[in-house]
């Protein structure tokens, strides 16, 4: 049986624009097996698509901060073993950056990957044995897309398909509920926080439950904050990121910033608006997802909790009809 290994570890946001290549993969070459490399944080998500075979986890964020343990060289020493256990027919490097370039490189089978002027970092096209080129002013998504159909041999059709298989949770707040995403690695793609309380109080205000997830310390003191004197609204219990999915999938509406949970949501087919005020929409947005998601504002431009409400009114109409 031919076989194909995926090299995107992360991030969340930027494995689910990739994850539509599987379904494309699986329509195109039904013959081919599909492995997927990805960060040990994310494995769980790369998992909810139950078309990749194996998910081979990876720890280069743990283990850039303990380089010289002797732990550390033991783990990449399994790393690299597990990863060279099969031989591949393509090694597709999705990740355009010299560490997925590293990767692949260490991976039984011909690297394929963006040409120099298609990829974000052109050093990493040193280890691909066949080049490709991408059109860069495009979705992620579809860049993905395109590059696996190259060096695949077929041509991506259709709107994307994401295939994920959330379990049943028990964990799920008074119906109907909202999940607000306010936090993300980036400061400066943060959204004001009086325009989260006003956004908050008018869904709380019509009956809904607004949840606040929170991932550390600063980002569930900052839920406490936005949720403070508002009936409805409630810092959500840390979850795994199954759990969360789950979460998310049963949600009546999600908003946040552009960040991977907000990306998720709109890849499981839920209400989902996302706020854009520092990053470029038409590149990375949850409007490729499909009709049940909705980009607002842009590079520079804040979008208001009115447009927000006025979104909302038109997507979760459009998805409960």
């Amino acid at each position: 049986m031919s076989s194909v290994l995926i090299v995107r570890p992360s991030s969340l946001g930027d494995i689910v624009h990739a994850l539509p290549v599987v379904h494309d993969i699986r329509q195109h070459r039904a013959d081919m097996s599909i492995d997927w490399v990805a960060e040990e944080m994310f494995v769980e998500l790369v998992a909810l698509n139950r078309e990749v075979r194996a998910v081979i986890p990876v720890s280069l964020r743990r283990w850039r901060h303990a380089l010289l343990a002797r732990a550390t060289w033991h783990e990449i020493a399994l790393f690299r073993r597990a990863l060279r256990a099969r031989r591949y027919d393509v090694v597709l490097d999705l990740q355009e950056q010299v560490k997925g370039a590293v990767i692949a490189a260490l991976a039984r089978g011909a690297v394929h990957g963006p040409d120099r002027a298609s990829i974000r970092e052109p050093a990493a096209t040193l280890a691909y044995r066949r080049k490709h080129r991408i059109p860069s002013r495009q979705h992620l998504i579809d860049r993905c897309r395109e590059l696996a159909g190259k060096a695949l041999g077929y041509e991506p059709i259709g709107p994307p398909c994401f295939e994920l298989s959330v379990a049943p949770s028990d964990k799920l707040p008074p119906a109907p509920f909202a999940v607000f995403v306010h936090s993300t690695s980036r400061a400066d793609k943060l959204w004001p926080e009086p325009y989260w309380r006003s956004l908050i109080a008018h869904f709380a205000n019509t009956g809904m439950t607004v949840l606040l997830p929170a991932g550390n310390v600063a980002e569930a003191e900052r839920s406490a904050r936005l949720a403070h004197g508002i009936a409805g609204a409630r810092v959500a219990a840390r979850q795994s990121l199954s759990e969360t999915a789950s979460l998310l999938a049963r949600a009546d509406l999600v908003c946040g910033v552009d960040t991977g949970l907000v990306h998720l949501a709109a890849a499981l087919g839920v209400s989902t608006i996302a706020l854009f005020v520092a990053t470029d929409s038409e590149l990375a947005g949850v409007g490729r997802a499909g009709e049940h998601a909705r980009d607002i504002g842009g590079k520079g431009t804040v979008p208001s909790p009115e447009q927000v409400v006025a979104a909302a009114g038109g997507i979760m109409h459009r998805t409960s009809a």
